[in-house]
């Protein structure tokens, strides 16, 4: 091979390598910021990042000017507003996990079978319960709200914590790593002015939550005995014992879709 051959050809790997390389961090940084609400502002910074180098290549000096100033200012207000999550991201660095924890199939179907079960129970003789199940966005500030039990998953446990007599009723329970992680959780109230009337404080929370988090949660309605499931800002009202099964799975099912596709 020739010396000219020999430059053209490193050359040629060379913006490659960089790539590969720029991809990787990214990556990285992305799985930096799993599981924290924070993670969507870091993808809108790269859209940012990318922006600007499209610019600055095309030669456009006010937009590139504009979006540099923009830059900065985000990359401040992220390390301000979520320093919260850029902790918490270090402590899981490393670490991740895939609805919860790694679980076989049979092993979550029972878990989903003993939530539904004890939704279902719960709702038959009215009474209140606000379950939250945790997927990619950590739920740990919720749980260090509450009371922490770290058991397992049982239509017995649940319908237990949800007993008017209990202490533990009034808040959210939250399962993580397929378990009961805590009861007694405080969940933030929706801002939408819009809703029904006939949504309580429990479906306010279970809404407010879905809108901050990726959390399924799961909702009986005290007054009229109805089962609701809440994910993403969205209420599937009136669910019966399988459409709540069926709906949970449903949501799961596209969420490791998504997985496939982006790994």
């Amino acid at each position: 091979m020739s010396i000219s051959t020999y430059i053209n050809s490193v050359g040629l790997i060379k913006p490659i390598i960089e790539i590969a390389i720029l991809w990787f961090v990214i990556y990285h940084i992305m799985l930096f910021f799993e599981g924290t609400r924070a993670v969507y502002v870091l993808r809108g910074i790269i859209i940012i990042l990318v922006t600007f180098f499209i610019f600055q290549k095309l030669g456009f000096e006010r937009l590139e000017w504009l979006f540099t100033k923009l830059f900065a200012i985000s990359v401040i207000s992220m390390l301000i507003i979520f320093h919260p999550e850029i902790r918490q991201g270090l402590a899981r660095l490393g670490q991740r996990h895939l609805f919860g924890t790694v679980l076989r199939e049979e092993e979550l179907d029972y878990i989903l079978r003993e939530i539904v079960k004890a939704t279902d129970m719960l709702a038959k003789d009215k009474i209140g319960a606000l379950i939250a199940i945790e997927k990619e966005t950590s739920l740990k500030s919720y749980i260090e709200s509450g009371v922490v039990i770290d058991g397992n998953v049982s239509s017995e446990i649940i319908q237990t914590i949800f007993t008017p007599t209990s202490l533990l009723h009034d808040g959210g329970a939250v399962i993580q790593h397929g378990r009961i992680a805590a009861a007694g959780c405080l969940f933030p109230l929706t801002g939408n002015q819009d809703l029904s009337r006939v949504l309580g404080t429990r479906h306010r929370a279970a809404i407010g939550l879905s809108e901050e988090t990726d959390a399924i949660v799961i909702v009986v309605s005290e007054e009229r005995g109805v089962i609701s499931l809440v994910h993403q800002g969205r209420l599937y009202e009136g669910l019966k014992k399988e459409e709540l099964l069926l709906k949970i799975k449903e949501i799961i099912k596209i969420k490791k879709e998504d997985a496939g596709k982006e790994s």
